[in-house]
């Protein structure tokens, strides 16, 4: 089916015979889910290698293997969120009883960006079935191979009038997003975001935005340097450093920045050896334009470490960068490719005030062994999440949840997360009809008014 109107509407047919709403069907078809993308997943690794030269152990950990992880951790709980939770009734509103109960929005939207194809449109998805919606699943056309395949699996395992993909380019974009939908789950730009929330409020869709910015990097002056330095090497270079929380720059302390500069560029020659861009594993830049726009970046910094490209294989050498301009491109856009800035700060209090004055990040990490220190970045900024000690790793596990906060994004997802983006919460209170307090009707008096105040005091 092509007409984009009348895929809504036999979701919206299909929605309304409220089939997708059982707990048998939701499981049965995250079942169906789960055994699809581990059936293909030779397939889903090839797709990844063509669109971004993504290796195999890469392709499992950061993809395929956090997808089952997902849906596993929500076939694991599902049955005891869909229950209804008690509240406690108000005396005043004696005698009766209150209750939640979780329905879905209906039919939803999933926009998936390029550098996950796979991972960022079947985990929202897992949770937008979890929560009993029908649902289209629009992937980036700049992976295109990992589009058709993610087209065929889902194609072979549910009806179109279930779950739909539908593929296509700025064009569909726009198309899809004057359509109706009853919820619509963005990941990508915040530029793009700012578009998709202004077509949302047409309708009053509700959304989650998940952007991404400048995510920062503290190491702070009690930090394991080493350990430091081969934590942040992975996280930066991590699908050639296109991922939304990877550290964007890195505020190091003046007593160490020496020492963290000298162990990057070990764990970048470790890891990726001497020449990077001839690593068989090392995933290549998804576009010319992108490799271009990262390529004019390098010129904005003192490059202490790589500094070139391979234009045939779009591949860019892992890039140490000091003294960045602060007013460039740089330090003032979500660099997303393997270019790490690296700031050095006289006190914490200095790095605080820095990142205190920019739109807050997706994600923040901070290396310190000081749990003073700890506390102070922790609760004293806001960020979307992070790590102490470690990079990237806070978006792997299903338990918590994951999502942006300003410019970084609104929402969140994973695990119980997804089942109540994904949801609508309906409270209900449920009264006695074998008793009705005449206190609450007209005609009122001054006994009335007096036991009204109590009960309402009481609350």
């Amino acid at each position: 089916m092509s007409n984009m109107t009348e895929i809504l509407e036999n979701q919206r047919q299909f929605y309304n015979t409220g089939k997708t709403r059982s707990f048998a069907f939701r499981i049965k078809a995250l079942t169906r889910l789960e055994q699809a993308v581990s059936s293909y997943e030779p397939q889903i690794k090839q797709a990844l290698k063509r669109d971004l030269n993504k290796s195999s152990a890469e392709s499992y950990m950061t993809e395929i293997g956090m997808i089952l992880e997902e849906i596993a951790y929500l076939r694991r709980h599902l049955k005891k969120w869909m229950e209804p939770k008690k509240i406690r009734a108000p005396l005043a509103q004696f005698p009766s009883k209150c209750f939640q109960i979780t329905e879905p929005y209906g039919v939803v939207l999933i926009t998936a960006p390029w550098n996950f194809p796979f991972l960022l449109s079947l985990q929202p998805l897992a949770g937008a079935i979890a929560a009993g919606n029908c649902c289209v699943i629009k992937p980036s056309e700049y992976a295109p191979e990992s589009a058709r395949i993610l087209k065929k699996i889902l194609r072979a395992v549910f009806p179109p009038k279930y779950v739909c993909v539908i593929p296509g380019g700025k064009e569909t974009n726009q198309r899809l997003l004057d359509q109706t939908f009853d919820y619509i789950f963005f990941t990508g730009s915040v530029p793009v975001g700012k578009i998709v929330m202004q077509k949302a409020a047409a309708h009053l869709t509700p959304v989650t935005l998940e952007l991404g910015g400048k995510s920062p990097c503290i190491v702070e002056k009690s930090a394991n340097i080493k350990m430091a330095a081969k934590r942040i090497v992975f996280g930066k270079l991590l699908n050639a450093g296109q991922v939304c929380v990877a550290p964007d720059y890195i505020l190091a302390d003046k007593t160490v920045e020496k020492e963290l500069v000298m162990y990057l560029k070990y764990w970048i020659r470790v890891m990726y050896g001497e020449n990077p861009v001839i690593h068989p594993d090392y995933p290549s830049i998804v576009s010319r334009r992108h490799y271009k726009r990262l390529m004019g970046m390098m010129e904005q910094g003192e490059i202490v470490s790589g500094g070139y490209g391979d234009k045939k294989t779009r591949k860019i050498a892992p890039t140490i960068l000091r003294n960045p301009d602060l007013q460039a491109p740089l330090m003032q856009e979500e660099i997303f490719g393997p270019l790490l800035p690296v700031l050095s700060y006289e006190t914490l209090e200095d790095a605080k005030a820095y990142i205190a004055k920019r739109p807050k990040p997706l994600a923040l990490y901070l290396f310190t062994r000081n749990r003073q220190a700890e506390r102070e970045i922790m609760d004293g900024l806001s960020y979307g999440g992070g790590c102490v000690n470690d990079t990237i790793m806070h978006l792997a596990s299903s338990s918590m949840g994951f999502g942006g906060v300003g410019e970084s994004g609104m929402g969140s997802y994973h695990g119980k997360d997804s089942f109540e983006t994904f949801s609508h919460r309906k409270n209900i209170l449920k009264k006695s009809d074998r008793i009705d307090l005449p206190v609450r009707y007209m005609p009122y008096n001054t006994i009335k008014e007096k036991i009204i105040r109590l009960f309402l005091g009481r609350s």
